[in-house]
């Protein structure tokens, strides 16, 4: 299935979805201190989609957007067909033409903060797909200029600038994307290792003078899954200034359980405890509405068949891409508020809802 196919169905979903009843101060009851922290810190999900339909956007998923309390998203806008990303690109400027008081295009780093103090939500567009670059690499400069300004140079598969996580060769980055990377350290663009293998992830962190992203992935260590990164890699980031984000996807635990908050938190711990305080946030892969889907398993779902067929899905597939009792606008609260009950201080918890994301931003576009 195509990325905008499988975005627009995503989204007239998450049009008709009904609110989550357990709302925030439900879920946080138990400690009156943590709504004025959630509210005071830059929240940002390192990976997740608006949620809201660019071409006719419902009342209520510009309720979820504004509900959320989410300071900014890295919005995935790239497919394969360059025509197809221009027109997403296209889809998020009008969006935010048309819901000047919700959305804003994050550009620079002191973007974030306006958006916190103007309570907008910001979209910082990003490319999870390779494809529109590989023929012409100096296509990165070109997309930067457009407002694009995280990118990756792999999805699961190998492209011309490296191997995905999905490539048994594991063979790292190729020359082409040494290039690519020192082109984007040049530039101000982020470089996002998510997808990548092992070798690439890796190679992608030392060949990097600028600290790198993971913004979505799991911990091997926790569940060995290719999409999840081994202790050595978060290290080897952590050491360098980098982020890792922790995703909100069934790939925390093995088939055929269905993966609940507790496995997101001893993911995030984990990197917490590996990384250490100030590189770790959270990257759900998901959308700010609750995700809906038609009745049936992810099995029989066409969109999970089209990605086995198109040789980009990954094992463990064979569920829905949520937590289910994370599924929803209120997700980063009620993170904050897991890890208020599992003993973390403040300062920690302020630093995973965004601030960590926030100072690595800075420190590879540059602070204005």
């Amino acid at each position: 299935m195509r990325r905008r196919d499988f975005n627009l169905a995503l989204l007239r979903a998450s049009a008709s979805a009904i609110l989550a009843p357990h709302l925030f101060a439900r879920a946080m009851a138990q400690d009156s201190s943590v709504p004025a922290l959630y509210s005071n810190a830059i929240i940002i999900d390192s990976l997740c989609a608006p949620g809201v339909n660019p071409e006719s956007p419902s009342p209520e998923s510009l309720a979820a957007v504004r509900q959320s309390g989410i300071t900014a998203v890295n919005f995935s806008i790239s497919v394969p067909d360059s025509e197809e990303t221009l027109y997403n690109l296209a889809n998020v400027q009008k969006l935010v033409d048309d819901s000047p008081d919700v959305f804003y295009i994050v550009r620079r780093h002191s973007d974030l903060a306006l958006c916190k103090r103007e309570h907008k939500l910001g979209i910082m567009m990003g490319f999870q797909y390779p494809q529109v670059l590989e023929a012409e690499p100096e296509r990165i400069s070109t997309y930067r200029k457009l407002g694009v300004r995280i990118m990756q140079l792999t999805y699961n598969n190998r492209s011309s600038f490296g191997d995905g996580c999905m490539e048994a060769a594991n063979q790292g980055l190729s020359n082409q994307g040494k290039l690519a990377i020192e082109t984007m350290n040049e530039i101000g663009v982020a470089l996002d290792l998510s997808h990548s293998g092992y070798r690439t992830t890796s190679e992608g962190i030392s060949q990097s003078s600028k600290p790198v992203l993971v913004t979505h992935a799991g911990c091997a260590a926790v569940y060995a899954h290719p999409r999840n990164k081994p202790d050595e890699i978060l290290k080897s980031l952590a050491d360098r200034g980098g982020y890792f984000g922790v995703y909100l996807m069934p790939y925390l635990v093995a088939s055929p359980t269905v993966p609940t908050r507790e496995h997101v938190l001893n993911h995030l711990l984990h990197a917490i405890n590996v990384c250490g305080a100030d590189h770790v946030g959270i990257g759900s892969d998901g959308v700010i509405p609750k995700m809906m889907f038609p009745s049936g398993s992810a099995a029989t779902d066409p969109n999970v068949a089209q990605r086995q067929e198109a040789g980009i899905g990954a094992p463990g597939e064979d569920r829905f891409p949520y937590v289910p009792d994370l599924n929803g606008p209120d997700h980063m609260q009620i993170i904050a508020a897991e890890l208020v009950k599992r003993g973390q201080p403040a300062s920690v918890i302020e630093k995973v809802l965004g601030a960590n994301f926030q100072r690595v931003i800075g420190e590879i576009w540059g602070s204005s």
